[in-house]
């Protein structure tokens, strides 16, 4: 089946999808397996035309961060989930207390059902084959809205993954933002979301009115924070990766850097050392990613005009020159910092998510917590420091979705850590089993046997607590039991 691009379409898959799911409503461990499996092979199989996809829509996109950003890690989430799947998919026991004796109790995993993921255009394959993974992992079927910006790859994908499922089983959506938002208000089982805050808002409001669960996956001002007692080299080596990755269009990117006032000129020269040396030309750099459309190009511009025209002062950090015509033609922006950033600019209320890079002063570390908490929840938090008792700090002073310590965005690639936002960053988490658990539904079962002691010796158990507790364990004539009553109440309680 090709990409699906009307509403009409669409709505047809839906109920396909639903006749589907409620014939299969439990699948086996080796039907989850066998799909997982061909879904690996699929895209090792493609992934160079998967790589010329992605950086066709970006414009360019280096192609081993297309091999690291979506093709190996996406593999990776396969093959830890398959690794893995026997044992999430386990019933646990339960606990039974002492009134409901003899019983027993679990909970078992059952699929949700119709799975709705949308996805964005920066990670776009990790971002649509991610949740996907999670969502057959939990036996669900499902159907993914590529971006409107990823439209080469969503046709790709659409023509690929039809060879390995029906579209009954997984479909692919194209369309632009209008049929985004019908997909949205789709009666689906789970709608799984990566993008925007301000959209993710939307999104929210649309499921409302189904009803349907969402689990939000957004940004945010994700800061870093440089220890006074961290060398400078060390601490730029360690974050600039996870900042001019994708031209900096990565949700978990760090947005602005908090540096000792004492170091900030140690910091600015060594930025600028490193990303040179990185990338000792951009505009004509394979190695270096586009800014993926024109106003997103000509918003990031906007945002460095903004922090000029209110005071503040912009450095890039490339050595070599290159003419505004050549990045502009080439869609690229090298990594560009703001010194002295205000509160009143915009760099400073959006999520930036490209290369630009504010970089705020500090004396004490109190002040740096204090302005994280007066923030909204950010979806990441960086530390460089190897003090114990600083790290112990920030992690129990300080909300974010997830930490990295002497590092950035690696917390992503660990399939072991629950990935997810808090507050304004999103809700709900996925990755490994969290992901497993997220598009399951937790079916609580208690069974009970032939002997059922519960409805007699409740109403017992309650009048004897009730003459105990009123009485101070000494019992009045009126409200006193049998010697049997109360062999048979200690007798049961023996039992259990």
């Amino acid at each position: 089946m090709n990409e699906i691009t009307t509403f009409s379409d669409l709505e047809l898959t839906l109920a396909q999808q639903q006749q589907y799911f409620n014939q299969h409503l439990y699948p086996t461990y080796q039907e989850r397996v066998a799909q997982l499996t061909a879904l690996r092979k699929l895209l090792l199989a493609n992934q160079t035309a998967l790589i010329t996809a992605i950086s066709s829509d970006f414009g360019h996109r280096s192609t081993d961060e297309c091999k690291i950003g979506d093709i190996l890690t996406t593999v990776s989430s396969l093959d830890y989930t398959v690794k893995h799947l026997k044992r999430w998919m386990k019933s646990k026991r339960k606990q039974v207390g002492i009134l409901f004796q003899p019983a027993s109790a679990k909970v078992i995993y059952q699929p949700k059902g119709v799975v709705a993921i949308v996805a964005p255009w920066n990670y776009p394959l990790l971002l649509s084959i991610g949740p996907l993974i999670s969502a057959i992992a939990a036996g669900n079927v499902a159907m993914i809205k590529m971006s409107e910006y990823s439209p080469n790859l969503c046709t790709l994908l659409a023509t690929l993954l039809a060879e390995i499922f029906e579209p009954a089983q997984v479909a692919v959506v194209g369309g632009d933002a209008s049929l985004a938002a019908k997909f949205t208000a789709l009666p689906v089982d789970h709608l799984f979301f990566t993008g925007s805050t301000s959209v993710g808002k939307l999104v929210m409001k649309s499921a409302a009115d189904n009803l349907v669960p969402v689990t939000l996956e957004l940004g945010g001002k994700s800061p870093a924070i440089i220890d006074a007692s961290i060398d400078i080299a060390t601490a730029v080596s360690r974050l600039m990766f996870g900042k001019v990755l994708n031209a900096g269009q990565t949700c978990v990117a760090p947005d602005y850097i908090f540096c000792p006032r004492e170091k900030v000129d140690e910091l600015v020269a060594e930025l600028s050392t490193c990303f040179s040396k990185m990338y000792p030309h951009v505009a004509d750099n394979n190695d270096y990613t586009s800014i993926i459309a024109d106003h997103h190009y000509q918003r990031l511009q906007g945002l460095l005009e903004d922090a000029k025209a209110k005071g503040g002062q912009l450095l890039s950090c490339s050595l070599t020159p290159e003419s505004d015509a050549e990045l502009v033609k080439a869609r690229k922006l090298p990594l560009t910092l703001i010194l002295n950033p205000q509160e009143n600019m915009q760099v400073m209320q959006d999520e930036i998510f490209g290369p630009i890079l504010p970089i705020m002063l500090y004396d004490n570390i109190n002040e740096v917590v204090n302005y994280i908490n007066a923030k909204p929840r950010p979806l990441a938090l960086y530390l460089c420091s190897y003090n114990k008792a600083l790290q112990q700090q920030l992690l129990l002073n300080t909300h974010s979705g997830g930490v990295c310590i002497n590092d950035a965005s690696l917390q992503v690639a660990v399939d072991d850590l629950p990935f997810g936002g808090i507050g304004a960053s999103g809700m709900g988490q996925y990755h490994g089993e969290e992901g497993f658990k997220t598009l399951s539904h937790q079916k609580s079962v208690l069974t009970r046997g032939r002997i059922n002691f519960t409805h007699y010796y409740f109403h017992r158990l309650i009048q004897l607590f009730i003459v105990l507790f009123i009485n101070g364990l000494f019992v009045r004539d009126e409200y006193s039991f049998s010697v049997i009553e109360l062999a048979s109440v200690g007798g049961f309680l023996s039992s259990c």
